[in-house]
């Protein structure tokens, strides 16, 4: 067991600490009655094991964040959170990945209905090529879904993501003309226009600048308060800031072929991740050491 790391140590600890303060909410040790979960998760590409036995539980309303360097698999194993890893070729998935109990793997589970119900924004705004009202109304349209007034829930969802006041007087123009800012809010809209029941984020903020990656931020802990959000993140201070826990993930090399396979080190509270880490391993990734 690592011992407490202090700020002399760990030179961004203390800034870390406090961006976090005002979002710790006394949560228990583990989940309670986790919307999703992970058993024995294994991942594999043809050959290549990309992820080897995560297991992870993810809280209702609250946020988790999955941090680690390049090629550990955090993003392997949310694309697996709503079977987006269908769509690769040669990709195999072994294990469970339990919604509300239920394996979104089991045969007789429609992929379709899982993203409809953990819907995903991905790493650069993917606007389609659309007007911003379109773009809303496209996933209640597409599936199906009742909507008594298509206006109402346009207006609901851009409200959802902080983008109504700036956009409610060109909902007909082209959602291209948005800045990158809010054509990832945009896409956040679009998302909750369905009513997902858990959001997967795969950096959110990576190609935003400070001001829209702090509006971003400031989305997810509104969002929290109605949706379960697991967010994979290369930005520590960002997981700091929004997650209520964080799961750190490193690579391990194979000795004979060098491909790297996944692998979650540790998982919990984000307050006791970024203030006393368990696992060396996490510390030193923390720290600067490695990553």
């Amino acid at each position: 067991m690592a011992s407490a790391t202090s700020a002399d140590t760990f030179p961004n600890m203390s800034s870390l600490g406090e961006a976090h303060v005002d979002n710790e909410r006394r949560l228990p040790a583990k989940p309670v009655n986790p919307v999703m979960e992970t058993r024995d998760l294994n991942v594999f590409y043809g050959d290549f094991h990309a992820v080897h036995d995560v297991n992870l539980s993810y809280g209702r309303h609250e946020i988790t964040a999955m941090i680690g360097p390049s090629g550990c698999g955090k993003s392997t194993v949310l694309r697996c959170l709503n079977r987006m890893n269908d769509l690769v070729p040669g990709a195999r998935v072994d294990g469970e990945v339990l919604y509300h109990g239920q394996d979104i793997y089991e045969k007789r589970v429609d992929p379709i209905a899982v993203r409809t119900q953990i819907g995903m924004v991905f790493q650069k705004p993917n606007p389609f090529p659309k007007s911003i009202y379109d773009n809303i109304a496209y996933g209640p349209r597409v599936t199906g879904m009742k909507v008594d007034n298509m206006d109402d829930l346009v207006e609901e969802a851009l409200n959802g993501a902080a983008l109504w006041d700036e956009v409610k007087d060109k909902l007909k123009q082209s959602a291209y003309g948005l800045s990158g800012g809010q054509q990832q809010r945009l896409c956040i809209a679009r998302t909750i226009a369905t009513k997902p029941d858990v959001i997967l984020m795969d950096e959110p903020c990576s190609a935003l600048d400070p001001i829209a990656t702090a509006r971003v931020e400031d989305l997810m802990l509104t969002l929290r308060n109605e949706y379960t959000i697991i967010v994979v993140t290369h930005n520590m201070q960002q997981a700091a800031r929004v997650s209520d826990r964080t799961a750190f993930f490193t690579a391990r090399p194979d000795e004979t072929t060098g491909n790297r396979t996944g692998l979650l080190v540790e998982y919990d509270l984000t307050s006791t991740i970024f203030s006393a880490p368990g696992d060396k391993r996490t510390e030193d990734y923390i720290s600067g050491r490695f990553g």
